[in-house]
């Protein structure tokens, strides 16, 4: 398909104007974050509901879904290909976006700028505004957009015409610029936030191999990221008494193994079916993070190992969707695009399922769309929206 085949008013770009079955899921994946961290932060203490102290209570939680669902509506109107490369110059619009991201990224690790809370420095507060964003939440989803329009920018033939300059199977002029910029985005979020980190690795991995890198290339890739994995945990205590934790056969239920012993009581405690909702037990000051990255294990205690088989069920059918519409998509772009999203949402799912389960040592990592927090609802939000925004066309032969 050629590019004015794929510009918007062709018939290429003809019928719904986004994947309705994307803005379904996240919708209800939003609304359930809604009732269950307002059910988590409910306090035995707590007063009656004062609207004119509304952003103290958890009923904030439906301010910001209600802002991550309008973002996820207004991007899916707007034609993505604005942000691909397809010509010689087009790359500035993703390249403008990678270094504003960058300049926030280390702009949160100054003193002064960067707010400093559980040991993290990972917020940049608003002046006169009173709350802040997480720059690593925008960064990995800028980290999608900028590798599927570099993996898909022209390039010139190459000599023997096998390989082109530019093309991801040629070491120098393909693949190191791919991994050079997106090491340095994932490396200034591991400072503060390794979870994230790890998750942008394996989205990035995963977007190399896709695009067709050469297996030598990414495994060089693999040792080199799980050397700097290692570095990474241990100049960070908290960090290897984690891993230590996890790999012990008798942890310390009442130090470092405190919150997945807790995490896994609840989870037990709930059943098939659940205590019922607002009547979990583990919220009142048993679980730390309850309402964030612990939020699954109050879904299965009060609505039991059912309702948490269904929250795996809508990330399933979400990424089903999304892998649909990546092989839908009318080009290269739209198609790294649409994969690196839903693969970004879906790990980010599973990463937070297995650390809630004990499958893997504990990092801060939320549920998308379900857990508290404003920054994190808001990008995925545009995420989502962008995903949605790639399914309104489909290639020409697709029936």
């Amino acid at each position: 398909m050629t590019n004015e085949e794929c510009q918007p008013g062709t018939p290429a770009f003809a019928g719904r104007l986004y994947d309705p079955g994307i803005v379904f899921i996240v919708g209800v994946l939003m609304t359930l974050g809604v009732v269950m961290v307002y059910s988590a932060s409910v306090t035995v203490q707590g007063a009656g509901f004062n609207w004119r102290q509304w952003w103290n209570s958890p009923l904030k939680q439906g301010v910001f879904a209600f802002a991550g669902f309008l973002v996820m509506i207004v991007a899916a109107h707007v034609d993505y290909r604005v942000l691909a490369w397809e010509r010689k110059r087009d790359g500035w619009r993703a390249g403008l976006l990678l270094f504003l991201t960058l300049g926030l990224l280390v702009a949160v690790l100054l003193p002064g700028i960067g707010h400093k809370a559980l040991g993290a420095r990972r917020a940049i507060v608003v002046p006169g505004v009173g709350f802040g964003f997480q720059p690593s939440e925008l960064a990995k989803v800028l980290l999608v957009v900028w590798l599927a329009a570099l993996l898909s920018r022209p390039h010139a033939t190459g000599p023997s015409g096998l390989v082109a300059r530019g093309d991801i199977r040629h070491l120098t002029t393909g693949f190191v610029p791919a991994l050079l910029s997106s090491a340095v985005l994932i490396g200034l979020t591991a400072i503060e936030d390794f979870g994230t980190a790890a998750l942008m690795g394996a989205v990035m991995f995963a977007l190399l191999l896709v695009a067709g890198a050469r297996w030598t290339h990414l495994g060089l890739t693999v040792l080199m990221g799980a050397a700097a994995g290692a570095l990474l945990v241990w100049i960070k205590p908290h960090r290897m008494a984690r891993l230590a934790t996890f790999f012990s056969d008798t942890p310390d239920v009442m130090g470092p193994g405190y919150q997945v012993h807790q995490s896994l009581l609840a989870i037990g405690s709930g059943g098939w079916l659940g205590r019922g909702l607002g009547a979990g037990v583990q919220k009142y000051g048993y679980l730390p993070k309850d309402n964030n990255d612990f939020i699954l294990a109050v879904i299965c205690e009060e609505l039991g190992v059912v309702g948490g088989i269904a929250v795996a069920l809508l990330f399933l059918g979400l990424l089903w969707r999304g892998w649909r519409v990546a092989a839908r998509a009318p080009d290269r772009f739209g198609q790294l695009l649409a994969l690196g999203l839903t693969l970004l949402v879906v790990f980010q799912a599973a990463f937070n399922i297995a650390v809630v389960t004990n499958s893997v040592p504990t990092k801060g990592i939320s549920l998308p769309f379900v857990s508290a927090g404003g920054s994190g609802v808001i990008f995925l939000g545009l995420a989502a929206g962008l995903l949605a925004a790639t399914g309104r066309t489909r290639a020409a032969s697709t029936p």
